[in-house]
């Protein structure tokens, strides 16, 4: 008989007590049809973070072409008991705030990292370059963190009420004309970016850079890669930009409601192997298809009686060879949804609101690796990055052979 030892049986308990949960949570609430890909959590990623540093809300995420992963985080989510050991002198050993861009191998060590302007929305090129939504789009040199190429926006910030953040009480007449007179020099046509960023997605066989902006609702904004030029854009059910609307009438939207004319907000959106456009209107619930010129084709809507916050937020494909499936991560129920990608009907879903591992609180952002394995991005009271194999997978096998040793 083989001997384990004390290290060992620990890990086993560990991964029993993550893999037990999730394989009761998997098949919750939704019959998961034949063919829907399962998932294991991976206890083992990513290891702690280095230098004493607390990850605050992640809000971009993605994976190069080595399959390691990029994490953007906030460091200004982190609180002031969480920041003692960066005080003069310390006040306890614990923690603090880490650079905005994180850079986490396959097997889960920091392997960089680099200061930048917190932001929302960010991918990264073949070349390790890595583009962070801020107000707008900036290109970095991960090595040192230099910018070196930036995305024109418009030089002024929307007004309060007009999707901007302002503060402070605001006469509502006042308002309503600075907002109309804001939009009005900005028209949806204007080819800048407006707003802030929500997504970024590179089309590098193309040479484009797909960018979803805040701009009345959400905006698809299409540029060269190479050279920052602005080239095509739409809206909801792909209109050109010139018909998105300025009312903000036609974004009203109800759980359960009839869906709005124009996107209602917080637009994120990627795009399949086979040229097809996913943008999901997480506040409205849905997510709209459309070709890459903006073609519109369908739509689908996910967990209709979901209030605010929406629950269509990242999008990811399943890796095998026709995408079968895309997966939606739900920021507000706190669940990973399955959908089969031709018809948009929902075949499983993964996941609850909780601590512990395996579980989200603030489920944010979503990604995939060559391998299938997904990896998630919390904020809220989550702040943190975990990661879910393929169950089918040799490291999702040992990781159920493990819990099958209690």
């Amino acid at each position: 008989m083989h001997k384990i030892s004390r290290k060992t049986s620990t890990a086993v308990l560990l991964l029993t007590a993550g893999i037990s949960f999730l394989a009761f949570y998997m098949t919750t609430g939704v019959e998961a049809q034949q063919g829907a890909p399962r998932y294991v959590f991976d206890p083992t990623w990513p290891k702690p973070l280095p230098n004493n540093w607390k990850m605050g809300g992640v809000t971009g995420l993605a994976v190069d072409k080595d399959d390691n992963v990029w994490v953007l985080t906030r460091p200004n989510d982190t609180t002031e008991q969480e920041d003692n050991a960066a005080t003069n002198p310390p006040t306890a050993h614990c923690c603090v705030k880490p650079p905005t861009m994180i850079h986490i191998s396959k097997t889960g060590e920091v392997i960089g990292s680099f200061d930048a302007p917190q932001g929302h929305g960010m991918d990264v090129d073949s070349q390790g370059f890595v583009y962070i939504g801020q107000d707008t789009v900036r290109k970095y040199d991960p090595k040192g963190g230099k910018m070196v190429k930036e995305l024109p926006r418009v030089a002024e910030n929307q007004p309060q009420g007009g999707g901007g953040r302002g503060r402070g009480n605001v006469d509502p007449a006042e308002q309503a004309k600075a907002v109309a007179a804001f939009r009005a020099k900005y028209p949806p046509t204007t080819p800048q970016i407006v707003g802030q960023i929500e997504e970024i997605r590179l089309d590098e066989k193309a040479r484009e850079m797909y960018v979803a902006d805040s701009y009345l609702g959400g905006r698809v904004m299409i540029y060269d890669l190479d050279t920052f030029a602005f080239k095509r854009g739409w809206g909801a059910y792909g209109k050109p930009l010139a018909q998105i609307s300025v009312n903000d009438a036609d974004r009203e939207y109800k759980p359960n409601g009839p869906m709005p004319k124009d996107f209602r907000g917080h637009l994120t959106l990627n795009f399949a192997n086979d040229g097809l456009v996913y943008a999901a209107d997480r506040n409205a619930n849905r997510i709209h298809v459309t070709d890459k010129q903006g073609k519109f084709i369908k739509e689908f809507i996910v967990a209709a009686e979901t209030g605010e916050g929406g629950s269509t937020g990242g999008v990811a494909f399943s890796q095998d060879a026709q995408q079968r499936f895309l997966i939606i991560s739900d920021l507000t129920n706190n669940h990973i949804w399955f959908l089969n990608r031709a018809d948009g009907k929902i075949v499983d879903r993964m996941g609850s609101m909780g601590d512990n591992g395996g579980q989200w609180y603030g489920l944010h952002m979503i990604a995939i690796d060559s391998q299938g394995n997904i990896y998630t991005g919390e904020v809220q009271n989550g702040e943190r990055v975990q990661r879910f194999v393929p169950a089918e997978s040799v490291r999702g096998k040992l990781l159920s052979q493990l819990a099958g040793m209690r």
